[in-house]
């Protein structure tokens, strides 16, 4: 008899509890996502559309500033990539935990692969990694960050002061608890001060994609340097053995 604690039920709601503070955390987020999409001229269908297809809450915030410039189209849609493109490494990063299951999984857990998502799973080993348990985590995140929005749809149509409010603040707090933890090893400390010292000062110039520039260089920093450390690794272990 299967141990009700490894049942698929068991383990979507452990999914759900672990993701609920990451949960609760975004809905000032989800608010503003939703308020700011009617700001931008979006009614309520296409506003709630954007929460449920894009599902990306900076990519949405920069989408409707977009749409309410008048940018085109296309650029609008090259911008959303440029911003989303951080999860095609999070894609190949958990490669092996998702490749190995039936296409319908790929497909949906491939959507709910977001920056949350990957902070809960991607550290896991492959053989400690559970489907059921992974949906419960990015399944539970896409229903509150729905519910989220829709209040703030609501909300926006009946507040229009209401992304005066400061509720942009949560972006930077959630984005901070996600990767304050992670910030453990020599390649990722690099990482994170490339890229922060980068932000602020190219920010301060007005240096067009200084995000996106910041990010790279970011990564390339944690990438040179953990190259670094593993030859010197190797290196030290071919001259133990040599003694």
């Amino acid at each position: 008899m299967q141990n009700p604690n490894t049942t698929p039920a068991k383990k979507l709601l452990k999914g759900v509890v672990v993701a609920l503070p990451i949960s609760l955390a975004v809905i000032p987020w989800g608010v503003l996502a939703g308020s700011y999409a009617i700001d931008a001229g979006l009614n309520v269908v296409e506003a709630q559309m954007m929460s449920g297809i894009l599902f990306a809450g900076s990519a949405q915030l920069v989408a409707a500033g977009m749409f309410k410039s008048g940018v085109a189209f296309a650029t609008m849609m090259l911008t959303v990539l440029i911003i989303t493109s951080r999860h095609f490494l999070y894609g190949i990063s958990m490669r092996q935990k998702i490749s190995k299951l039936p296409k319908r999984w790929r497909l949906l857990l491939g959507f709910l692969l977001t920056d949350e998502l990957f902070a809960v799973c991607g550290s896991q080993k492959d053989a400690e990694f559970d489907r059921w348990y992974a949906l419960g985590v990015g399944g539970s995140f896409y229903v509150v960050w729905n519910i989220a929005s829709a209040a703030g749809i609501f909300l926006g149509s009946q507040i229009p002061w209401l992304n005066n409010v400061g509720l942009e603040f949560v972006v930077a707090a959630t984005f901070i608890a996600l990767v304050v933890p992670h910030i453990t090893t020599l390649p990722v400390v690099l990482s994170v001060i490339v890229a922060l010292v980068l932000s602020v000062v190219l920010g301060l110039y007005q240096v067009p994609g200084s995000l996106l520039i910041a990010a790279l260089s970011g990564m390339t920093t944690g990438f040179i340097a953990e190259t670094w450390q593993s030859k010197r690794a190797r290196a030290t272990r071919f001259s133990e053995e040599k003694a």
